[in-house]
């Protein structure tokens, strides 16, 4: 049976930072993303010349990572896409031996300790019988975050596990150790069978955006405005989405710019339900008549994606905001800034008109560190997250959540300074879709 399907080779250099305009901390250009991150994430870890490289070569069945008998021969985290059947499309990443040494290889381990944070289900190599505490530091964060681990020992060609530290890894990690070699092929449909057993459904398994909100035959009134931050000649992940789940759906799709909104209203027909651009939340809000449900595109997007009940409970904090708070904002893309920028020019704005307050605000872009304690500030608000994973916005947050700080995201933040909160949660109400 043939288990994997050859995609096109990716090499992508992570951490790049370049500051534009230092001085004054304008713009900030980090890792690009693209659509096929919304990937699972496999992440391969393990020290040096375990045999990371070519676990990936075997998995990918493509000389995608460089192999060698020198250590450290893996420096960035390398990326390779392809598809494994009963899961789908995958991201492995291949990163550096946390066992490296220098100056140099205490950056290699931080890359390598924070792609943890990025992945749905981790790897970890061993060989020659050696488990100690660079297995054990790994194996923490694991566990720290909730990721799904397999352990596999490495080389069993040429030394198998000795029963006594396969007692003691399982003693430790209540995992079983699996025996293989990554020089052939035929422990590759055993590796991937467990991959395919281990890895969290939720990675691979994308419920419908709508779930639980529209009927069969429902009218679906989509309002999409295009302004300069709208990408050329196509639409924003969320509306792309949204329209083929109505199609999904059968029910009729009715798109239009806000520009047309009461164009379309004096037809005369009544969608059962309308959703809009958070942005056009103020303006469509006093158009769409009060018994037409209404909520935006970042908002049920923030439903599929992860930590809906947070932002609940932690939007209306955006009141509570005091002179001298720092608010940090997190958009997960990386893109050229404009005045029409929502995170980093529009959000605070709002906020600040709104609360009459001076407050400090803080945008980190991608998946980059916070600069400061999480504690220091005293909200976070998240955008709708459409071009990362939902273990990695989950992750993103969990810092923020797990130290009582309010999270909050662009589409509910927005909703909350127009006044309209209510209105815009009030059909996700009652609902009992589990994601």
């Amino acid at each position: 049976m043939r288990l994997l399907k050859k995609v096109n080779a990716t090499y992508t250099i992570n951490d790049v930072i370049y500051d534009f305009f230092k001085s004054n901390k304008q713009l900030t250009i980090t890792r690009m993303k693209k659509g096929k991150d919304l990937k699972p994430h496999i992440g391969i870890f393990g020290r040096r010349n375990n045999g990371k490289s070519s676990f990936i070569n075997m998995i990918t069945g493509q000389d995608v990572a460089i192999v060698s008998d020198l250590a450290g021969t893996t420096t960035d985290p390398v990326k390779k896409s392809v598809e494994i059947f009963g899961v789908g499309p995958v991201i492995i990443i291949d990163t550096a031996g946390v066992d490296d040494v220098g100056e140099l290889g205490k950056k290699r381990i931080g890359k390598t300790m924070a792609m943890v944070n990025n992945i749905d289900l981790a790897v970890l190599l061993i060989a020659e019988n050696n488990f100690g505490s660079f297995e054990t530091t790994l194996i923490n964060e694991f566990d720290k975050l909730g990721t799904p681990y397999l352990i596999f020992h490495n080389k069993s060609d040429k030394e198998p596990i000795c029963e006594d530290e396969l007692k003691s890894i399982k003693s430790i990690t209540r995992k079983e150790v699996h025996n293989i070699s990554t020089l052939t092929t035929s422990d590759l449909e055993y590796v991937t069978n467990l991959i395919k057993e281990t890895i969290p459904q939720s990675a691979f398994v994308k419920p419908a955006l709508l779930e639980g909100l529209i009927q069969k035959k429902d009218i679906v009134l989509l309002i999409t405005p295009i302004d300069s931050e709208a990408p050329e000649g196509r639409m924003i992940l969320p509306q792309q989405m949204a329209i083929r789940d109505v199609l999904d759906h059968n029910c009729i799709c009715v798109t239009v710019r806000e520009t047309e909104l009461e164009d379309f209203l004096k037809l005369g027909i009544k969608p059962s339900l309308a959703i809009t651009d958070s942005q056009a939340f103020d303006y469509v809000s006093k158009v769409i008549p009060e018994d037409v449900p209404l909520t935006g595109f970042s908002i049920v997007f923030a439903r599929m994606k992860a930590n809906f009940e947070n932002y609940l409970k932690g939007t209306p904090h955006i009141s509570r905001l005091v002179d001298g708070d720092k608010v940090l904002i997190l958009e997960s893309c990386t893109h050229h800034v404009s005045c029409d920028d929502i995170g980093r020019f529009k959000l605070p704005k709002w906020i600040k008109e709104f609360t009459g307050k001076k407050i400090d605000f803080e945008i980190v872009s991608g998946l980059d560190s916070f600069q400061h304690d999480i504690k220091d500030y005293a909200m976070v608000i998240q955008c709708g997250g459409c071009v990362v994973t939902r273990k990695q916005l989950n992750n993103r947050l969990k810092p923020a959540i797990d130290s009582g700080i309010p999270v909050s995201n662009y589409g509910m933040a927005i909703a909350f300074i127009n006044g309209i909160f209510r209105r815009a949660i009030q059909p996700f109400e009652k609902k009992t879709v589990q994601y």
